[in-house]
């Protein structure tokens, strides 16, 4: 057991919980697979995490760029090299399948030599002045420290979108990983570790959302949250960090749509929906959870994707034939199952395929579900308006280009679309009418990467992105400099009239 057990990393040291409680990681897929022993921690854990990552920020935020960036070159070349085992374990504890771990490993990877770069960038600007003598420029300036709470479906992936960028600005990092992954980070804070990371600038705490994510977010010393996660939850956090003006970067929910137009490839269509809905076992908030199809090829498609869905190969995402793990606990089956139900007893809705939680030998281990498809499916209806984070895919139908526009945008969410067709007019005006912060033409509406920024309108977040050089700007402040050499005072506007 002891080769299971594993602690916090705190000031640069692997400590356990001042609890003295631990809980355990099984796999979804097989729970007789212990996983790990994870610290149960609580506030005491947080504020010695925080106040380290606080007395570290001193120094931290002196190291030119440049030697921050390649530290983290470093890293990226050591989680490069150990991909394979991270990916494994990824799957032993997330349960999506080893192809889909390997690509999330990747993106993390991807993601450190991306902001490795940007240490000989973190470009400001300079500009005229309306003054003679007188030189303006823009330098961004890091917050301090940086507090991430993140999500079980990209359990290596997410905490890389937010460590890096807030690292390479000059800030430390105190992570809440999910409880259902926190190995996956435990392996990437390892490596940051092991590769010159200095003590107290990354920090991980692990346990429940109330025992550590709450005193994370109200300790007065975080000066940024960054969050992952449902809707409901984001809400309250944003609610949590407005009496200090505490910065908050929330990624949230999704109700993700993929219109199929008449003169799409149909074929291309359907691997887009399937790809899109089963991928990850439809627990990403990109997921394709609405599909809508123009009444002439309705037909067509529900007979396509619904006997290449029934033919899916779920089970263990170890095995390389599989195609669909389980899903993550059983609160998450539960929530999958019970949608099915709502499903069935929707007025009008049709299942055509799936619809029951998979059992028997080497099921009854795992949280399985069958890849369910409801066609019939209309904008009253709870499957069409509710995210349901799992292999539920509901089918709708449309006459009009202009009745799909609206189909897509009736939702509360605004974070991922997509567009099946052949004619270029309509791809431009569905990309400009749809209401989303991601939009994919002859794609599906999964496949993020990781030098374009990610994140969504309306209720998936609140305008910030992450990826990219945009999440420079989550983990930096801009700060103005004038800099007068004209040996007089210059009165700005008063003076330039």
């Amino acid at each position: 057991m002891a080769d299971k057990l594993f602690k916090n990393f705190i000031n640069g040291e692997w400590v356990e919980s001042k609890s003295g409680e631990t809980f355990e990681n099984r796999n979804p897929a097989d729970t007789d697979d212990l996983v790990g022993v994870f610290q149960k921690s609580n506030a005491d854990d947080v504020k010695d995490a925080v106040d380290a990552a606080s007395e570290a920020y001193k120094k931290w935020r002196l190291v030119p760029a440049p030697k921050r960036g390649e530290i983290l070159y470093r890293v990226a070349n050591r989680l490069l090299a150990e991909k394979e085992p991270c990916s494994q374990e990824m799957t032993r504890e997330m349960g999506k399948v080893i192809a889909e771990t390997r690509g999330d490993t990747q993106e993390a990877i991807d993601m450190t030599y991306y902001m490795a770069g940007e240490g000989r960038r973190l470009f400001g600007m300079t500009t005229p002045s309306e003054m003679p003598s007188k030189f303006c420029m823009t330098v961004r300036q890091p917050l301090g420290v940086c507090g991430f709470i993140t999500p079980w479906n990209f359990p290596m992936a997410i905490p890389s979108w937010k460590s890096m960028p807030a690292l390479m600005c000059g800030n430390t990092v105190v992570i809440k990983p999910a409880t259902d992954t926190p190995k996956s980070v435990v392996n990437m804070v390892r490596v940051m570790h092991e590769e010159g990371i200095p003590p107290g600038v990354i920090n991980l705490v692990t346990g429940s959302g109330g025992s550590v994510g709450q005193p994370l977010i109200k300790n007065d010393r975080v000066r940024v949250i960054s969050f992952t996660g449902s809707t409901e939850v984001g809400r309250k956090v944003s609610e949590s960090c407005a009496p200090t003006f505490k910065h908050a970067c929330l990624e949230m929910g999704g109700k993700n749509v993929e219109i199929v137009m008449d003169d799409a490839d149909i074929d291309l269509a359907v691997d887009g929906a399937l790809w899109g809905a089963f991928g990850t076992t439809g627990q990403r908030c990109t997921a394709t959870s609405r599909l809508i199809c123009h009444k002439d090829v309705l037909d067509k498609v529900i007979k396509k994707i619904s006997d290449r869905a029934a033919k899916l190969k779920v089970g263990n995402g170890l095995d390389e034939s599989v195609q669909m793990g389980p899903c993550v606990n059983q609160d998450q089956l539960d929530t999958v199952l019970s949608y099915i139900e709502i499903g069935k007893n929707e007025d009008g809705a049709r299942l055509v395929t799936g619809g029951e939680r998979l059992t028997g030998g080497a099921y009854n281990k795992g949280y399985f579900v069958q890849p369910t498809i409801f066609a019939d499916v209309t904008q009253k209806m709870r499957i069409w308006k509710e995210e349901i984070f799992g292999p539920v895919l509901s089918i709708g139908t449309f006459s009009t280009f202009e009745e799909a526009i609206e189909m897509a945008n009736d939702t509360p969410y605004g974070l991922s679309a997509a567009i099946f067709t052949s004619d270029i007019k309509k791809a431009y005006i569905a990309m400009r009418d749809v209401n989303t912060g991601l939009f994919y033409v002859n794609a599906p509406t999964i496949g993020a990467e990781t030098h374009l920024p990610f994140g969504g309108t309306k209720e998936t977040g609140n305008g910030h992105r992450e990826a990219a050089t945009a999440a420079l700007d989550v983990f930096s402040e801009w700060k103005s400099i004038s800099v007068d050499f004209s040996g007089g005072l210059q009165r700005a506007q008063i003076d330039n009239q």
